[in-house]
């Protein structure tokens, strides 16, 4: 898959060329996918995005559709490539995960408003709070979603750091759900390339 700095029509592969890809390296593609994964307590799951990872979803988009037609991709493009990261932040998919529909619709009632309470804490520095859902808004007064798009910005002392080894933190100080979980050393590897 052809990487660049900005996803674009013209570096896209075509729904043949992708078909051929996608068959060859969906393993690899998972692996990403599941490196930048970090789980915080049983029911959040935090999916830190790519440039890889969104241009493999735009990818499948695309084929599941089959839009082939430049108006088709050109929206795929714009609906998702907000979501690659830009050199000081992080980007990511918030996803609230209660298998069972009863706890579920409990659970999203309960946590309104757990996307604002999301937090990294690089070691050394206070915590930088999630800028979620800047698309749309993905609650209303009863429930929340159980999915989020969120974005934590690095200031450039944080992003120097933690290209220096410094560890981070990801939480969640919602009353409802408060945990914390150190970001493991090989996730934190591939999100510190994200970094400039």
């Amino acid at each position: 898959m052809k990487t660049t700095a900005k996803i674009t029509r013209d570096s896209l592969m075509t729904l043949e060329a992708y078909s051929k890809y996608r068959k060859e390296n969906k393993p690899a593609i998972i692996a990403h996918r599941k490196l930048r994964s970090v789980c915080l307590g049983e029911h959040i799951n935090l999916q830190f995005e790519s440039e890889t990872s969104i241009r493999y979803q735009i990818q499948e988009m695309l084929r599941v559709e089959k839009i082939f037609e430049e108006e088709g991709i050109e929206q795929e493009i714009e609906a998702y490539a907000p979501l690659v990261p830009d050199g000081t932040n992080w980007k990511g998919t918030l996803m609230l995960e209660y298998p069972d529909i009863s706890e579920r619709k409990r659970e999203l009632a309960r946590l309104i408003g757990v996307e604002d309470h999301m937090f990294i804490e690089v070691e050394g520095h206070g915590r930088v709070y999630a800028i979620a859902d800047e698309d749309m808004d993905r609650e209303n007064d009863e429930k929340t979603s159980a999915v989020h798009f969120v974005r934590f910005e690095l200031d450039p002392a944080m992003c120097a750091a933690v290209k220096a080894g410094a560890g981070v933190k990801l939480g969640c100080d919602h009353t409802h759900y408060p945990a914390h979980v150190n970001i493991p050393a090989e996730t934190l590897a591939s999100l510190a390339s994200d970094l400039r």
